[in-house]
């Protein structure tokens, strides 16, 4: 079955995304499906389709603008591309839904029209890091600002399948993310997840400091999605600057821009590690289907990258994994 892209997500749409689904279409030798304006589509996708790769158009008359509050704009167009592209998911036309475009739109449709895994009470987004030694699994960077206890809870155990199935990772550590290692340390919200997560029958080894995240001291890391996404686009921005500056100090002087030229290739893999669109969308955890979204800024590369990591997820069974591990790890917690 095909994946689905919203074409009218990104901040530039609909052209990124016609370009990704013609070479994501190429790559996987899969039919890509775009759901958009078709009347805007169809000219641009014949004048970049030009060896006829499996990529066909779904028409959606309504656009959800990034301005747009997720809620109400959904309800006044029901027939936005993200809604008919995840009713597509849930009739099983389609295995996995990609968008760039609002993400509290794409949470809201994905709840309205999916649902959640039984057992499941909020989704998670995560994301994965690069750190020492590998990479780790951040829960939740943004679906939730405000949690439970029980909420975190599960985000580790959607977590942890994700480290399993992205990471290859039989058994991963989880982290809680606190100011301090002890127990006693964090605020009410994290004192009150330690002992759930102690009885979860995850890998729980206690709780993390930010500066040991990137130490490699878990494989997972678990938070609220407002203390993730401050997290995350803190890295984001830190990384740049960094790669930015170490640029301008090798070309402030003829030596140092025969320096640079010698160290451009470990750069370049530097830069590659350290850059989102190599993963190209993050993962909702916890809603019945596939869903990938993506920064409003996405190119092309960057939405092949969401399509290839989808195909990923679909291979890996990542659905049934979650779904499985829900309920058995929520029913130990329940028999202690």
């Amino acid at each position: 079955m095909p994946i689905v892209l919203d074409a009218m997500g990104s901040d530039d749409h609909p052209t990124p995304e016609i370009i990704a689904a013609v070479q994501a279409a190429e790559l996987l030798g899969e039919e890509v499906i775009l759901v958009g304006k078709e009347s805007l589509l169809s000219p641009k996708l014949a004048e970049i389709n030009t060896k006829n790769h499996p990529v066909r158009i779904v028409d959606a008359p309504d656009v959800l603008e990034m301005d747009e509050k997720p809620v109400d704009a959904a309800r006044r167009k029901p027939r936005n591309s993200m809604a008919v592209g995840l009713e597509l998911l849930k009739t099983n036309q389609a295995q996995a839904f990609v968008t760039a475009g609002n993400t509290g739109g794409a949470m809201f449709n994905a709840y309205r029209i999916l649902r959640f895994l039984d057992g499941v009470q909020r989704p998670a987004m995560c994301a994965l890091f690069p750190v020492k030694g590998g990479k780790a699994v951040i829960t939740d960077i943004g679906a939730n600002a405000d949690c439970r206890p029980e909420f975190l809870l599960q985000f580790a155990v959607l977590g942890s399948v994700y480290a399993q199935k992205m990471l290859n990772i039989a058994n991963p550590r989880v982290g809680l993310l606190s100011n301090g290692e002890e127990a006693g340390k964090g605020n009410q919200l994290i004192r009150d997840t330690y002992p759930l997560l102690a009885e979860s029958g995850l890998n729980f080894i206690g709780n993390v400091e930010g500066k040991e995240v990137f130490n490699g001291a878990a494989d997972v890391v678990v938070t609220d999605g407002f203390t993730g996404n401050i997290l995350l686009k803190s890295s984001e921005a830190v990384a740049k600057f960094l790669l930015e500056l170490i640029k301008q100090q090798l070309t402030a002087t003829p030596l140092a821009k025969l320096a640079g030229a010698m160290v451009k290739p470990f750069l370049k893999n530097i830069r590659k590690i350290m850059d989102p669109a190599e993963v190209g969308a993050a993962p909702l955890l916890g809603v019945n289907g596939l869903v990938m979204i993506g920064h409003g800024r996405s190119d092309a590369r960057a939405l092949v990258s969401a399509i290839k990591t989808a195909h990923l997820l679909v291979q890996a069974d990542l659905l049934a994994a979650m779904q499985s591990a829900i309920q058995e790890r929520l029913s130990q917690v329940r028999t202690k």
